[in-house]
């Protein structure tokens, strides 16, 4: 394992599976802003060949407002590594990382990588499982790696394969699905693609968004830095729905080494009859093809594919654009400080609420100020 500052990290985990853009230089760099210090660590193969990378988030616990003495760990979307189903690799990987956060004084390590446990609804047709992710889950718990109560990304998600021609991803999708998106064209809607300049609307509809659909975000300054970061250096296109030039919703396309993520999404409450949303997606599809990507994550799906939960509306409308569900391992943690690791958990609720509270109130106001 080796430190240092890697100028070409972007290209060095590019070639590696699960390659994400969580794992970017820009996705840390824009961590920073929330006290988080990004660290980068390489694994390599004996012929010094590239094995296994990990961008890992570093930070303080604060508890309303006081600094305690303690630091958690996180890999979002890592580690990467070259091949999971190397028991060595993964060990000595895995191990390097506990005696990192024994380094750091850390209370406990999160990673949460794109190990698969399968694909399609479970119970379903098309239900695809991984044999192999049970013995590695087995040996997570017996190596005292226990699923985090706090997932931060979604557990599963819905995925596009890209590589068919536009007229197959179109038949690919449900018949109600096709239907919307033409009745979107016949109505009016259309799409352009937009700029830093339209960044300050883009977030006054995100924050209209999360206060009608009861989802927290953060402070505009955080979005805008964000956004225009990966604007700015070719990583993620926003795309604006209209109708007769009033702006009525707007995705957030980011890509990276061939993948490409719908990660936010916006909407107002105007012309919805008119169903913007899916020629958004629609064009979003196309856009991500013609850059080059092979994959396009729709970033979210239910824990559990049941009628009841809050996502199944979600997970229908990106089931009918022709997706694939993929089920991850979700979030695991390795607690190093058992103690601090329960006292924090036990926390973790006051904390979630006292940033909730905080949110909400940061968005009316930023919405008041727009």
């Amino acid at each position: 394992m080796s430190e240092d500052y890697f100028a070409d990290w972007n290209e060095l985990i590019s070639k590696l599976p699960g390659r994400h853009i969580l794992q970017t230089k820009e996705w840390g760099n824009a961590k920073i802003a929330n006290r988080w210090n990004p660290i980068q660590r390489v694994w390599r193969h004996p012929d010094g060949s590239l094995a296994a990378a990990a961008q890992i988030l570093i930070r303080s616990i604060s508890f309303s407002g006081l600094k305690l003495p303690m630091r958690i760990m996180y890999i979002p979307r890592g580690p990467l590594i070259d091949d999971w189903c190397d028991s060595q690799l993964r060990r000595r990987v895995l191990d390097d990382l506990y005696l990192l956060g024994k380094e750091h004084r850390a209370v406990f390590i999160k990673i949460d990588p794109e190990i698969e446990f399968g694909r399609g609804v479970p119970g379903s047709k098309g239900q695809i499982d991984n044999p192999q992710t049970d013995l590695l889950v087995e040996e997570l718990r017996a190596s005292g790696w226990v699923p985090s109560p706090e997932q931060i990304q979604f557990k599963n998600t819905v995925t596009l394969d890209l590589k068919g021609e536009p007229e197959q991803l179109l038949a690919n999708m449900k018949q109600k699905t096709r239907y919307n998106i033409r009745l979107a064209e016949r109505r009016g809607v259309t799409i352009k693609s937009a700029g830093a300049d339209d960044l300050d609307l883009l977030y006054q509809m995100y924050a209209e968004t999360s206060l009608r659909d009861n989802f927290t975000i953060r402070n505009q300054a955080y979005y805008l830095s964000l956004w225009k970061n990966f604007i700015d250096c070719g990583m993620a296109e926003p795309l604006i729905a209209e109708v007769d030039g009033e702006p009525v919703a707007a995705v957030i396309i980011f890509r990276f080494a061939g993948r490409s993520w719908y990660m936010f999404g916006m909407s107002s409450t105007s012309h919805r009859e008119k169903m913007p949303n899916y020629l958004l997606q629609w064009h979003a599809i196309l856009s991500a093809k013609e850059s080059g990507c092979l994959e396009y994550d729709l970033w979210g799906a239910p824990d559990e594919f049941l009628e009841s939960s809050e996502l199944w509306g979600v997970y229908r409308f990106k089931e009918g654009l022709g997706g694939q569900v993929v089920r991850y391992i979700g979030a695991w943690d390795l607690p190093i400080n058992k103690l601090f690791y329960r006292v924090y958990m036990q926390m973790m609720p006051r904390l979630l609420a006292q940033m909730r509270r905080r949110g909400l109130v940061q968005t009316k106001d930023a919405i008041q100020a727009g």
